[in-house]
């Protein structure tokens, strides 16, 4: 029971960051060694962002905070098999870049060791 608790705050807190536009809140609670991806489409184009640890995947994570601001954050689902959780959740997603906001969905697929997230795909689309 408490693994599931601790996956649990562990997705609320990477998503709780996120929504704040919180970079060194994300941060913390990935390692460093890890695999992270983030997979989806846009209006016009599919994003694929891949990258094999977190110096490489801060980068994204910097300019995701910079670019995008998140209003009407819903969970929608947690699945939790530990070490694996599934968070399906939706948000209004704002670009600072081209002014529109649009609502998505998405689902987070993630992976808990010792020392954080050492495993996280993301996938989104419009909805």
């Amino acid at each position: 029971m408490a693994e599931r608790a601790v996956a649990q705050r562990t997705i609320e807190t990477l998503h709780a960051a996120r929504v704040r536009g919180d970079l060194a809140g994300m941060l913390s609670v990935f390692s460093a060694e890890g695999q992270y991806e983030i997979l989806g489409a846009s209006a016009d184009k599919s994003i694929a962002i891949r990258a094999k640890d977190l110096a490489e995947f801060r980068p994204w994570l910097a300019m995701m905070v910079k670019v995008f601001r998140l209003t009407h954050y819903e969970v929608l689902s947690f699945t939790i098999e530990s070490p694996r959780i599934v968070a399906h959740w939706r948000a209004d997603i704002y670009s600072k870049v081209t002014g529109i906001t649009v609502p998505t969905e998405l689902v987070d697929v993630v992976e808990v060791g010792d020392r954080g997230v050492v495993k996280y795909t993301e996938f989104f689309a419009p909805r």
